[in-house]
């Protein structure tokens, strides 16, 4: 009778060691071969469910072969169903939807036109200044290389700039 009881898995004391034994081996691999984003832990539970779900048809031996492949076809399945909403996801609306309303959209749009104005109304050498700064980034000295003229005299480009900006967008 007792070779009977290790016929299969259904006894709670050996599904219980079974996963003991097998559980952290089963999560790690499939965090090393698939990464964290496709829940290694909820497929390594689902795998041992499904072993316990067939635990009348599996022998001891078998149960660690089992687990690993079920939650290998597990991760796969995910990894596919993944694929599939990407790729629905980049068809089904190739526009950028955004979240904010129709009002804040307007007011952003009149304030780019505002803000592009603004920019064409500034001087040449301001603009230039004003746009490499606050565009490209790039430090008073930098500038002052580039253009070949002296720091202070970028200093007040790009101040005269802001203050030519501040006058005519209220909103800066």
């Amino acid at each position: 009778m007792s070779k009977q009881l290790h016929d299969n898995i259904c006894a709670e004391h050996i599904f219980s060691s079974i996963f003991k034994k097998h559980s952290k081996d089963l999560h790690n691999f499939l965090h090393y071969k698939f990464g964290d984003l496709l829940n290694p832990k909820d497929k390594t539970q689902e795998a041992f469910i499904k072993l316990w779900e067939n635990c009348s048809k599996i022998s001891p031996e078998k149960a660690k072969s089992f687990l690993f492949t079920t939650a290998n076809n597990l991760m796969l399945n995910e990894a596919a169903h993944q694929k599939v909403v990407l790729k629905h996801q980049k068809t089904s609306n190739p526009k950028m939807s955004t979240n904010e309303s129709p009002e804040f959209l307007m007011r952003e749009k009149e304030y780019n036109d505002k803000l592009q104005k603004a920019l064409a109304n500034l001087t040449e050498p301001q603009r230039v200044a004003f746009m490499m700064n606050r565009v490209e980034g790039k430090r008073f000295k930098e500038i002052a290389e580039i253009l070949e003229i002296s720091t202070k005299a970028v200093e007040k480009r790009i101040y005269g700039a802001l203050k030519k900006l501040r006058e005519d967008i209220k909103e800066l």
